[in-house]
């Protein structure tokens, strides 16, 4: 058999995830896998069984626009999924990618570290963090340079006690991860990271075998902090020019509210820290 691709991986991943009587058809009798058949995928999609066993198996690797987008209709795909399936389909997309440590832009540290009262950091398409500034840290430790946010979101126990939804949380890590991978499915670091994690969680091992993706910002999270309470934050992901799936990740609270007042609180202790360690 032909050398599995990220293609494949994901089509049959998604296959399982359609019950029949989602997209119409009746179940009958036994079956022996869960979700949609190969061949009933392929009738929906308006292509031969064949011809879809070949994109699962990795023995066609260049399906043709329009076969991608029939494929995506009929696994009920949303559009940010349909346009990952789209990029799967181009193998050579993410082949330019080096192994090389990845640096925040100056101008980025910079940027952010002039923000006293806004917590942002900046953090690669291995979910690394890259560059923090104070208050980011001083919301929580997980923000410092170094740390791997997926790595510490399920094995990090402080990432559970501190998050308000930690199931959401952990599903919002996987599906980022995955869709900043896009085709670099056997980048190293990624290999590395997903395979230690595999086998140290089986939480992630589940999430990460349903193929989900995320493109756009979770609109806000919860922190219990130890020190100010309760924040409610809203969050922003700004891709960084010039950089390989780089983003600066910035969290704000509404005007006037609680969280505001927290988060001010938190500035000026964590200022005070940085002055005294000046």
């Amino acid at each position: 058999m032909a050398r599995s691709t990220g293609l494949g991986k994901y089509l049959r991943a998604r296959r399982g995830l359609v019950r029949p009587e989602d997209v119409g058809l009746h179940a009958v009798g036994r079956r022996r896998v869960p979700g949609l058949r190969r061949e009933e995928l392929a009738t929906l999609a308006g292509i031969s069984s064949d011809y879809y066993l070949r994109l699962e198996q990795g023995r066609d690797q260049h399906p043709s626009p329009q076969v991608i987008a029939a494929i995506a209709r009929a696994l009920q795909l949303d559009e940010a999924a349909t346009a990952y399936l789209h990029t799967l389909a181009q193998p050579d997309a993410g082949s330019h990618r080096t192994g090389c440590p990845e640096h925040a832009p100056a101008s980025i540290v910079q940027l952010i570290a002039s923000w006293p009262n806004t917590p942002a950091f900046v953090q690669d398409r291995h979910m690394d963090v890259l560059a923090a500034n104070v208050l980011a840290t001083a919301l929580s430790p997980v923000f410092s340079p170094g740390v791997n946010l997926v790595r510490a979101t399920f094995l990090d126990p402080e990432v559970r006690r501190h998050a308000g939804d930690w199931d959401a949380v952990a599903h919002s890590a996987v599906s980022r991860l995955r869709a900043l991978a896009g085709p670099g499915v056997d980048d190293p670091r990624l290999v590395e990271l997903v395979a230690e994690l595999t086998r140290c969680s089986d939480q992630f091992r589940r999430l990460w075998a349903r193929h989900d993706i995320e493109v756009a910002a979770v609109p806000a999270r919860t922190f219990h902090h130890w020190l100010v309470g309760t924040l409610e934050l809203h969050t922003e992901w700004l891709a960084i020019t010039g950089t390989e799936g780089q983003l600066l990740v910035v969290y704000h609270a509404l005007p006037g509210s609680p969280s505001e007042q927290a988060l001010g609180r938190l500035a000026r202790v964590a200022a005070g820290s940085q002055r005294q360690n000046a």
